[in-house]
């Protein structure tokens, strides 16, 4: 039981540090989009707002920042999810029909690993899960509501009891 529970609490952290290395290593891009900085190596291209790439630069920006902090989660992965999945089949595969060849096998990760987050959620560490706490009425009911991605305060002290 103790071990089932230390493996639940550890897979919800490891969830949130994996959203927050993704979102980033996604500002990153966006920056580097918008701003030129952190420099790619590559030449710079010029930033025009109103361009694939001026939109992209915005919503990596923007994007990679609410993953990072876990803020609105969900709808923000679903929409990078599918800005990486425009970008794929708008600019890679034109190139060659393989990841490894057209240089998108890092959008295709970035695509999966938001569709991921859509629905496993930002993990305990998160304003997410902070604001869901604080709005969540308290209840003291056994069942659905309990999550090992969220657990409430209660289930922790429960599990420590019960480890006792």
């Amino acid at each position: 039981m103790k071990t089932e529970s230390n493996q639940a609490v550890w897979t919800a952290r490891m969830l949130s540090v994996l959203r927050i290395v993704l979102g980033l290593l996604y500002f990153e891009h966006g920056t580097n989009k918008v701003f030129g900085w952190p420099s790619s190596g590559r030449p710079p291209v010029p930033y025009e707002l109103m361009s694939l790439n001026g939109v992209a630069g915005v919503l990596e920006t923007v994007g990679g920042v609410l993953i990072l902090i876990g803020l609105f989660t969900r709808p923000a992965a679903f929409l990078l999810a599918g800005e990486m999945a425009v970008a794929y089949f708008k600019v890679h595969i034109v190139r060659s029909i393989f990841p490894i060849g057209n240089g998108g096998d890092n959008v295709v990760m970035f695509c999966f690993t938001f569709l991921y987050l859509v629905f496993a959620g930002a993990g305990p560490w998160s304003l997410d899960a902070i604001l869901t706490r604080r709005n969540a009425p308290p209840t003291h009911l056994e069942g659905h509501e309990r999550s090992p991605v969220y657990p409430r305060r209660v289930d922790l002290e429960d599990r420590r009891r019960d480890a006792v």
